[in-house]
């Protein structure tokens, strides 16, 4: 009470308005809370007003918590973020059911307080007009169900309704129209694999982080397929902005970060929130450069890449008097972000899982090299060899497996109200699908906790397919860049073992090699060192 005199006191001028807020704000909150205690809404922990299940969740590693709560309340559970409520989904069994069988129902995307906010006036954060003076004026921000949002979410991953079909349709075919997935892809990785195999070898067996140069290295596929070119590994532009965009990534997931997207009202003052818009606003002046120059020389007969493709595309739809579609600026900016996010980090950090568990495995990371050296010999490694390297195979899908780099699939939202597997489930209410709840699922693997590749092979030692493996996710939502990241793992991981032995640093064992991940939005190694010993020592 003495707290609310002082700030009745400070904001004496809307003190009845502070007051009746107050009074609203817990009656809504009373009503959401309670809402979710009905037997036929999915159960879950009793949150507190405003802050929901804050306080229960382990905001290092959220998932872990979810793991907790499913193993309380079931595979379809609620939690409370902050004011949302959000139904989070556990197992493979119940995974599959909402992303494919019910596809429609659980395809659209929620879109987090902070993406909202970027997107939104480019991170100029809207003000209340009549609570401005007062902090209740951000609290009511809170309880979405009962704000109108007036943004217009852009890109690729997190648009809804037809810009997200157009978009996503759009940039699934003029991927594929620059090589993903296809024979000229493979090329530019060939390329790729060489710039990266120089690196490594300048090291000359001495102990290093293998981070900036396999981020720098697959994130010029995405380069490549976007702009129409890649960039040299020491050209401070490119690292810089490939290392904001990782960054970013890693702020995303951050306990501050995460209580800021749950309760905004409450954490809008912390220091990674404002890093967020420092690295963010200086990749959009540096991407609005990059457009600029391929304006400048562009040729419609003769696209570069996927910039060039979205461009011609505007231009097209101007000339036919079409000038309010979703080809503008602003989305192909956001639609560009999103690749290199999405296309960057993921694969980069799963082959730094990758090297890291060769190392801390000396025995499969010598089955591994003694098939390659059996099958493919001194030659360059090509994508359809794959076929003929069962075990290599099979440890890369492990290694994707048990690293399971993206704990939590991006939030959904349901498109309508649906009854799903005995709970009901309100229209617009925030979904996450748990993908390691999946991948680790003890009901689908034999040894779930455990690096075994056996998970993919047969008794006659043939790769086998395994529908729990969903690391990209599945459904209508499923990642777009899945064939190019498959096939990034491949010629990377293969062609570097090929050349390198990955043992750890002098002075430190393999059982010393610590595989506890970092927390957050996804999943990376702790940071380490490891030494690639070139295959001729």
């Amino acid at each position: 009470m003495q707290i609310l005199d002082l700030l009745f006191q400070s904001y004496s001028s809307v003190s009845l308005v502070g007051i009746l807020a107050v009074l609203v704000i817990y009656f809504i909150s009373h009503f959401i809370f309670s809402s979710g205690q009905h037997g036929e809404e999915p159960p879950g922990p009793r949150p507190l007003p405003i802050i929901g299940n804050l306080l229960q969740i382990d905001l290092k590693r959220p998932y872990k918590t979810f793991e907790e709560f499913s193993k309380t309340y079931g595979p379809v559970f609620t939690v409370f973020l902050g004011g949302e409520k959000v139904v989070v989904l556990a197992g493979y069994k119940t995974v599959k059911n909402a992303l494919v069988n019910h596809d429609e129902e659980f395809g659209e995307r929620a879109i987090p307080h902070m993406i909202q906010e970027l997107n939104r006036g480019h991170g100029k954060i809207m003000k209340s007009k009549i609570f401005s003076p007062f902090f209740l004026s951000n609290v009511l921000r809170t309880y979405r169900p009962f704000v109108i949002h007036l943004c217009f979410i852009l890109g690729v991953l997190w648009s809804n309704g037809d810009t997200w079909r157009e978009i996503r349709r759009f940039a699934l075919t003029n991927l594929r129209d620059f090589g993903m997935g296809k024979k000229a892809c493979e090329d530019k990785i060939t390329e790729e694999c060489q710039y990266l195999l120089e690196v490594f070898k300048k090291f000359k067996g001495n102990a290093f982080d293998t981070t900036k140069p396999l981020n720098y290295a697959v994130s010029n596929i995405i380069c490549s397929m976007v702009y129409g070119s890649r960039f040299e590994y020491d050209d401070p532009k490119f690292t810089s902005m490939v290392d904001r965009m990782n960054r970013n990534i890693q702020l995303s997931g951050s306990p501050t970060l995460q209580a800021y997207n749950m309760v905004p009202w409450l954490f809008k003052w912390v220091g990674s929130r404002r890093e967020v818009h420092a690295c963010a606003a200086a990749n959009r002046k540096q991407n609005r450069s990059i457009f600029t120059h391929l304006k400048e020389t562009l040729n419609p007969q003769m696209c570069r890449g996927f910039v060039d493709a979205f461009l011609v595309k505007r231009q097209t739809l101007e000339d036919s008097g079409i000038t309010n579609s979703s080809f503008n600026d602003e989305n192909l900016l956001m639609t560009v972000v999103h690749l290199f996010a999405a296309g960057t980090e993921t694969t980069s950090t799963t082959l730094r899982w990758g090297l890291l568990l060769m190392a801390k495995y000396p025995k499969i990371q010598d089955q591994v090299r003694d098939e390659l050296r059996r099958v493919i010999g001194d030659r360059q490694i090509q994508v359809s060899d794959r076929k003929n390297l069962p075990f290599t195979d099979a440890v890369i899908h492990e290694i994707q497996r048990v690293a399971s780099i993206v704990p939590t699939a991006l939030p959904h939202k349901t498109s309508k109200d649906i009854t799903f597997q005995g709970y009901f489930i309100k229209k617009g209410t925030t979904v996450f699908p748990l993908l390691t709840s999946v991948l680790h699922d003890a009901n689908e693997w034999e040894k779930p906790l455990t690096f075994h590749p056996a998970h993919f092979l047969d008794k006659d030692g043939k790769f086998v397919k395994r529908d729990a493996f969903i690391p990209f996710s599945a459904g209508r939502r499923i990642c777009l860049g899945e064939s190019l990241a498959r096939m990034e793992l491949f010629m990377f991981f293969t062609t570097l073992l090929q050349h390198f032995r990955f043992t750890p640093p002098p002075g430190v064992s393999e059982e010393e090699l610590c595989l506890t991940p970092c927390g957050g939005i996804t999943l990376s190694p702790l940071p380490h060192k490891l030494c690639a010993v070139p295959c001729s020592e």
